[in-house]
């Protein structure tokens, strides 16, 4: 019987095995879908776009771009997570997606260390304050400033959760202020009533603050992160302006589903890697603020270390700022 089994059992696993071995070698067969998690217009959308134009290039097939946004990210990101792990659907994950959603809910929707199969990682950015035109464009005088006016300052985010709500939140503890915090469904719409003057704050992504900073629709007050951005050479830093216990950046990186095949996640990651040294990529990722990360570390393990290691830094940032958890 153990005889027959093997003659009947092990050839259907090989079969099997071959067979998906095979498939993954003729991937993709079809178009892919990249999810973006958060609205059309916002940094995420405009960096997965530049990302989605050349990897279809170099895949030869083509990479949507669907933005499916809602929950802070968590909508399209745990669409993602329950896909089949064919390889035509994957997700676009940032430190909201896969690292303040593990952190801000005692019941995430999904598992991102566990329910996703890394990529690679693809850039940093930093966060800026931008506040409307008649505020201070200097953060000491802009602390001075929100202390004064506490009881009314508002500051808007990309929605309930985001990273930009925590970083707003987070900024606020950092100088002593406790304003009105005013969510929107994504960082262009509170962008949009920045300008017009309905809210005071706004701690965005640098990408979509450049327009506005140079046409001169909001005042910038400060880069969050500890050094200088390339793309705003002339706006000093939170650190550099006295601020030198606050930082502030956000990162992108690819996820496909769980389960995916090696072969699959192996070819994505060579044709992410190959996108990330084109040129006209490298030029368009650099004028929205994005500094690509350096081939060391865009790996799928490395992407699986660093992403524990920040699930762990937001935690411990967001206890410190006693943001409450739901």
């Amino acid at each position: 019987m153990a005889r027959l089994f093997a003659l009947l059992v092990v050839p259907l696993i090989a079969a099997l095995q071959y067979g998906g071995s095979a498939a993954a070698q003729d991937w993709p067969t079809r178009p892919i879908t990249m999810i973006v998690a958060f609205p059309a217009g916002g940094s995420d959308d405009i960096l997965g776009r530049i990302v989605a134009s050349r990897l279809s290039e170099i895949l030869g097939q083509q990479v949507i771009v669907e933005n499916t946004s809602g929950g802070g990210g968590t909508t399209g990101t745990g669409r993602v997570a329950r896909a089949a792990p064919d390889g035509h659907q994957f997700v676009l994950g940032t430190s909201a997606t896969h690292a303040l959603s593990q952190v801000l809910r005692h019941n995430p929707v999904y598992n991102a260390a566990t329910d996703f199969a890394p990529v690679g990682l693809i850039a940093e950015q930093p966060f800026v304050l931008i506040a409307r035109k008649d505020l201070p464009d200097s953060l000491p005088a802009f602390i001075a400033h929100a202390k004064a006016n506490a009881a009314t300052m508002q500051y808007g985010s990309a929605g309930e959760g985001s990273a930009t709500h925590l970083v707003c939140a987070m900024l606020d503890t950092a100088i002593g202020v406790n304003a009105k915090h005013v969510p929107y469904n994504g960082g262009a719409p509170a962008l949009q009533d920045l300008v017009a003057g309905k809210i005071d704050y706004f701690c965005p992504v640098v990408t979509i603050a450049i327009p506005q900073i140079q046409n001169n629709g909001v005042n910038a007050v400060a880069i969050l992160s500890k050094s200088r951005t390339p793309v705003l050479p002339n706006l000093a830093s939170a650190s550099e302006q006295g601020l030198t216990n606050f930082s502030a950046s956000t990162w992108f990186a690819l996820f496909l589903p769980k389960g995916t095949p090696a072969p699959i996640v192996q070819r994505l990651h060579a044709a992410l890697s190959a996108t990330l040294e084109t040129p006209a990529v490298q030029t368009k990722l650099k004028e929205i603020g994005a500094d690509i990360v350096s081939a060391d570390r865009r790996s799928p393990d490395y992407l699986q270390t660093f992403l524990r290691g920040e699930i762990d830094k937001w935690a411990g940032a967001i206890k410190a700022a006693n943001i409450k958890v739901e």
